[in-house]
């Protein structure tokens, strides 16, 4: 069994996405209006947020919620240091992506073949491929592109993805291709630490050293603050959350929430690891984001409250 680090050097740089205004409110039973979604990305570039996912490039028929992303990229204010990106899953999303300014892109990938069908149309190899065309066509237009590998740690359909199987996508992913960002998804989360260590290290070992190693996890079991942990621990330096911990997979029964940005957030300066991220800011846009939507949000720091860290 591996084990967790006992603590997180406080010196490790720890980058954190903000993917609220795009996989926070996907699957959201409230359908947010362009300029209240604007509001919510300039809320948190307020709070010290320099890279946010703030939309995504689909079929607005199967995720309606995404239906305005060109115009919201086109509504986001531009600021300096601070980079809008867009998901992608096909040429066409990257098309409609470039057009509407954005400033980089996250691709989707999966790992296994029942949830690429489900949530893209084409099987696991089909989706690699695609990310292959997408990468050349943005590494043209000069975009950035990062690749996502979802259910990377247990899939809905299929249920347990093997680490041999995730090894086995990673090499397919990597080859022949030069992402900016590699990014493991818990995206139904079933992870625990011990599964975040393993598959960490296993996929470490086969992406080059340049290519930054980033996870993504959904807190539906209440394990996702753990396993950020154990990434971070094991030299993960970016972690994907979403404010007030809204978030879901349309395309996967039951996947609520992705880990609370604010609780991320107050556990790493409780450490001493520094994120650059204001609390208080966090948690004012966490509280007029539950206005927006009606009801509770899922995260905890804004319910419960500061607490100083010891001297």
């Amino acid at each position: 069994m591996h084990g967790v680090a006992e603590t997180i050097d406080e010196t490790i740089d720890v980058e954190i996405i903000d993917v609220a205004p795009r996989d926070g409110l996907q699957n959201d039973a409230v359908i947010l209006p362009t300029a209240t979604k604007v509001e919510l990305v300039q809320r948190l570039i307020a709070a010290g947020l320099t890279r946010i996912e703030v939309t995504s490039f689909v079929n607005p028929a199967r995720v309606p919620a995404m239906a305005d992303a060109d115009q919201v990229m086109r509504d986001l204010p531009r600021a300096d240091g601070v980079s809008y990106i867009g998901l992608v899953l096909n040429e066409r999303g990257l098309e409609r992506a470039v057009a509407a300014g954005v400033d980089e892109v996250n691709v989707g990938t999966v790992a296994s073949d029942t949830f690429a069908q489900r949530n893209q149309g084409v099987d696991a190899r089909e989706s690699i491929d695609a990310w292959r065309r997408i990468d050349r066509a943005a590494a043209d237009s000069g975009i950035p592109a990062s690749v996502v590998i979802s259910v990377a740690f247990g899939c809905p359909f299929e249920g347990e993805i093997s680490v041999d199987r995730l090894v086995e996508v990673t090499k397919r992913v990597l080859d022949e291709t030069r992402p900016a960002r590699f990014v493991l998804a818990d995206t139904i989360g079933v992870a625990t630490p011990a599964d975040v260590i393993e598959r960490v290290r296993a996929v470490r070992d086969v992406i080059p050293e340049h290519v930054q190693l980033g996870c993504h996890f959904h807190n539906t079991r209440n394990t996702g603050i753990a396993n950020a942990y154990a990434a971070i621990a094991e030299g993960v330096t970016l972690v994907e959350s979403s404010l007030g911990g809204i978030g879901g997979c349309p395309f996967a029964p039951k996947a609520t929430g992705n880990i609370c940005t604010e609780d991320l957030v107050y556990m790493l300066d409780r450490m001493g690891v520094a994120t650059g991220l204001d609390l208080a800011a966090l948690t004012a846009a966490s509280t007029w984001l539950e206005e927006q939507l009606g009801r509770p949000l899922p995260g905890a720091y804004m319910k419960a409250g500061p607490f100083p860290r010891p001297a």
